[in-house]
């Protein structure tokens, strides 16, 4: 069933940016963002919580801190 967005323009850019970097498509990247939101289909943090339902909560405080450097980008390796 067709459905018609109105996205503002420099939301649309991000989104075809972030598409591009995964190779999707931009319609495949905001289905697969809606399915997520739906809880269709697990993101990389729900994943991570699944997996680590079973550590204490300080195991998974710890595993969760080691994991934070996977957030950052040192813009001087990329350059």
């Amino acid at each position: 069933m067709p459905i018609s967005l109105r996205i503002a323009p420099k939301k649309v850019e991000i989104i075809k940016k972030a598409a591009m970097k995964t190779g999707k498509t931009k319609t495949g990247y905001i289905l697969e963002a809606v399915d997520e939101k739906l809880g269709l289909i697990k993101n990389r943090e729900q994943t991570i919580r699944d997996l680590a339902g079973w550590l204490s909560h300080d195991e998974a405080e710890e595993l969760r801190t080691s994991l934070e450097i996977f957030n950052k980008i040192d813009q001087g390796e990329w350059d």
